[in-house]
């Protein structure tokens, strides 16, 4: 039987013709189905052979789904031009195959100008042109499965001939399509299957939850598609959904620890009734509106949350969702069930293991707390000196409680004052200072000594009280934001109080306050035991203190290493240091030899941000002429005779770090030339090599020589010399510092006694006074020398100082129009006499000068001092 609305007829055909080309075609669509398995593929032979026999333009396979109650268009072939777009899911009443399949009857629509039912679908079929068309029901034995549609661009085109035809074509295609649809059903049952097994290994192979989801991100859309997944947990301290786990595939503003309260989270809901909640279309969906809008703003419209339950607990929800309008079937919903219980698993020994953890910690905690409190009876038994307590006892506490700075305030009510004892953590400074005791004066710990119990500030209360107290004040300025002070409690009276301080707004923990309650009762202890012993202590201290300044004190207030003195005119030279060492700025280090050029070119690294590499040093007046260029620049291997083997040039060892040159003025001229272009370009050639080595290197250079007049004398590049002296420093000669002079030589004196393994306490006066007036042409390097010659030729406590050599040395300098430089070569002379004229070795003049072999033999150019035949 059959619904059929006819408008016009057709030409009739032999009716033996029309059988047999039916047959025929019936057996190819029959050969068709056996070697086709895609059913688009199918439906597309058919809409090329059916012409032959029915006036077929588009044939159409839709489907009903019976979880949605829909009918969905799997597959659309024509043989004509049009828009071929599948995929359209109609609900049953508002498609006409619904009706077919509902009713399973076929229909016959001759003319669709006339058809007012159903105006989405009709209208789609006009767009395509289409004027008749024939639906049959899709139906085998065991199950109806959809329709088959077969439409044609002319009015009429389908009798009752036609349809039964059809039937039979549809028989065979039923057969063929739920076979097709059975191989899905058992192929997508399989890859489910497969895909938790990948799920159970994948849980077994990561330790870390937030890898686990990134691999199901990847595993999972495979079978069910999503472009996210994330998992919420409940927390029950504040009852809230916290999100623990997102991954996206696309950038998201929602992040991980975002917090919602129960009744506004949709996990909320799926955690409370443990069904699955499923939204469709977050555009209609009303509820959540908190995250909803959240959602939408990310793109997303739809959802799927499924409950995250183990056995023993539950969890949470896990969450996945599509940027697209997406249906998630009961299939879908039921597999994500599967892989949410076994991520519920490894979610719950996570947390178990985070519980065990965290316990585990607890145990350690009280352990260190123990620990803490024997630590700190201990360096009470073996103290008697309060600020050896002190140190020890913050040292111990620092490990239990974290903070930034101490205090011991000790009350003498004798003197009305406090003597506080301060450990700074961070500046690593340790001082005592005394403050006196008033009416109006106020502190942070008068509360605490006034209650007899611990005091927690926080940063507001700081402030207030900062109104009133200096100490509060004080503070604030060095960046204290949370405070605690616990008085110091022994035979009910009050000895002061112990003070710890954080630079974090981190408040003390009631926990923390008890800890140092239990402290300060021990330190109470020996606050009282060592109150006698201090008294005698102090003065011993003070005199230690004075002794160790006269002895060790020697450095200026720069803290420049072993640069020693404080005159003014070495105060200029390192405060010029202290100003350009935080540049990269090139420095010209100028001064008479053994002056310190090198101290100042270690003192300038470092200062600087490069003191965490390298500082590499270069004598150009040591290295032969022919071998200066390989060690600045390196070489390969082959490039002259005897490089067996490539090198490593200084700027290359010092890239990123300081390359001090000494003696710049010993370059010769065609060196000069490469020498410029690193310090411009900052890239060079090795010897026998045409690649480019680009190197970040700060040049340091240092000389005893006139460079300037080097270059008027064209013995040195102006070029060069102008990009060396971007900021020259002139260290000062012996002579000009006078006023060092015995700082230095208690340093020298110390400094050899100590690796002499010898006892040298006093320094004779008239020594010292002998010591100052000798002009010292070889400056720092002479004195140290001629020290060095006095503490082993010191036999006792005193240094022998051979004063003989310095009267020597000093009787031409009486002369009241004698020159310096005349000086100078006297007394070089007078050295070359005494050691025979002999330059280098161990008693040669050099040494005996403290100066280099080539040093001398320079100045010895320079004053025209030779040998006398």
């Amino acid at each position: 039987m059959s619904i059929t609305v006819r408008a016009m007829g057709r030409p009739a055909a032999s009716p033996c013709d029309t059988l047999a080309e039916q047959y025929q075609t019936l057996l190819e669509i029959t050969d068709l189905i056996s070697r086709r398995r895609s059913v688009t593929e199918l439906f597309h032979d058919l809409a090329q052979r059916l012409p032959r026999v029915v006036p077929v333009n588009f044939v159409a396979l839709s489907l009903h789904d019976p979880e949605r109650q829909v009918m969905r268009l799997h597959t659309l072939q024509a043989n004509v031009p049009a828009d071929l777009i599948g995929g359209h899911e109609e609900p049953l009443d508002e498609t006409p195959t619904g009706l077919v399949w509902r009713q399973q009857q076929a229909l016959i629509l001759t003319d669709i100008s006339d058809e007012t039912r159903w105006p989405k679908v009709i209208g789609r079929m006009r767009e395509d042109g289409i004027r008749s068309l024939c639906i049959l029901p899709l139906t085998t034995a065991l199950r109806r499965l959809g329709t088959i549609g077969f439409a044609s661009v002319q009015p009429g085109a389908y009798d009752d001939t036609d349809v039964e035809f059809l039937r039979q074509v549809a028989r065979q295609i039923a057969v063929t399509v739920d076979n097709v649809l059975h191989h899905q059903d058992l192929t997508r049952d399989r890859d489910r299957l497969r895909l938790l097994l990948e799920v159970s290994e994948a849980i077994a192979s990561h330790q870390d939850l937030n890898e686990l989801f990134h691999d199901l991100a990847q595993r999972l859309p495979h079978v069910v598609p999503f472009d996210y997944i994330n998992a919420v947990l409940h927390e029950p301290e504040r009852d809230v959904m916290r999100l623990c786990f997102l991954v996206t595939s696309q950038p998201s503003t929602i992040s991980p620890g975002l917090e919602i309260p129960l009744d506004q989270s949709p996990g909320g809901l799926v955690w409370k009734t443990q069904r699955p909640l499923v939204v469709n279309d977050t555009a209609q969906e009303e509820r959540f509106p908190m995250l909803i809008a959240k959602l939408r703003e990310n793109g997303v419209q739809s959802f799927c949350v499924v409950p995250l339950t183990t056995a023993q607990r539950r969890l949470g929800a896990m969450g996945f969702g599509s940027l697209h309008r997406r249906v998630y079937h009961e299939t879908d919903i039921a597999f994500m069930q599967q892989v949410a219980a076994q991520v519920a698993v490894a979610v719950d020994n996570v947390l178990n293991a985070e519980s065990a953890r965290s316990a585990q910690r607890q145990l350690e905690h009280e352990r260190d707390r123990v620990r803490l409190l024997l630590e700190v009876n201990n360096a009470v038994v073996s103290h008697l000196d309060l600020r050896d307590v002190f140190a020890a006892v913050s040292a111990c506490l620092r490990t239990v409680i974290r903070h930034d700075g101490s205090a011991l305030v000790l009350y003498e009510a004798a003197m009305q004052r406090c003597r506080v004892h301060v450990l700074d953590f961070d500046k690593e400074e340790e001082f005592v200072e005394e403050v006196p005791v008033t009416p109006q004066s106020t502190s942070p710990s008068d509360e605490a000594i006034a209650a007899r119990k611990p005091v927690v500030y926080r940063l507001r209360d700081l402030e207030q009280l900062a109104a009133d107290s200096d100490i509060a004040r004080r503070l604030l300025a060095q960046g204290v934001r949370s405070f605690c002070s616990v008085p110091l409690l022994s035979h009910d009276r009050v000895l002061g109080a112990l003070n710890v301080g954080r630079t974090r707004e981190e408040a003390f923990t009631p926990a923390d306050c008890e800890l140092l309650h239990q402290v300060a009762q021990q330190i109470a202890i020996a606050v009282e035991n060592g109150l006698a012993y201090r008294e005698i202590a102090e003065l011993k201290e003070k005199l230690a203190k004075e002794k160790l300044y006269l002895e060790e004190e020697i450095q200026t207030e720069y803290n420049f290493e072993e640069i020693v003195g404080e005159s003014r005119a070495l105060r200029q030279v390192l405060t010029q240091v202290k100003t350009v060492a935080a540049t990269d700025a090139t420095v010209l280090i100028l001064g008479e030899t053994g002056s310190g050029k090198e101290l100042v070119a270690r003192a300038l690294h470092n200062l600087s941000e490069r003191r965490e590499r390298t500082f590499v040093k270069l004598n150009c007046a040591a290295i032969p002429t022919g071998l200066l260029e390989s060690e600045l620049f390196g070489h390969e291997k082959g490039a002259f005779t005897g490089a067996i083997a490539r090198k490593i040039g200084r700027f290359e060892l010092a890239d990123r770090g300081t390359l001090f040159l000494d003696e710049v003025g010993e370059i010769p001229l065609d060196l000069q030339v490469k020498l410029l272009r690193v310090l411009q370009e900052r890239e060079f050639e090795r010897l026998g090599s045409t690649k480019t080595v680009r190197v970040d290197v700060r040049v340091i250079a240092a000389t005893n020589r006139d460079l300037a007049a080097m270059v008027e004398g064209k013995a040195f590049r102006s070029d060069l010399f102008y990009r060396l002296n971007v900021f020259p420093v002139t260290v000062p000669p012996l002579r000009e510092r006078v006023e060092d002079i015995p700082l230095l030589v208690r340093h020298f004196t110390q400094k050899f006694a100590q690796r002499m393994k010898k006892r040298v306490e006093t320094i004779p006066a008239a020594a010292m006074k002998a010591l100052q007036a000798y002009p010292w042409p070889g400056n720092v390097r002479e004195l140290e020398n001629f020290i060095e010659r006095a503490v082993i030729l010191s036999s006792g406590s005193e240094l022998a100082v051979p004063l003989a050599e310095l009267k020597r040395g000093a009787g031409t300098t009486n002369g009241a129009t004698a020159k310096l430089e005349d000086l100078e070569r006297e007394h070089i002379v007078k050295v070359l006499q005494d050691s025979h004229w002999i330059i280098g070795g161990a008693s040669g003049a050099a040494a005996k000068l403290g100066m280099k072999r080539t040093t001398l033999q320079s100045k010895m150019q320079k004053l025209g001092i030779a040998r006398p035949n």
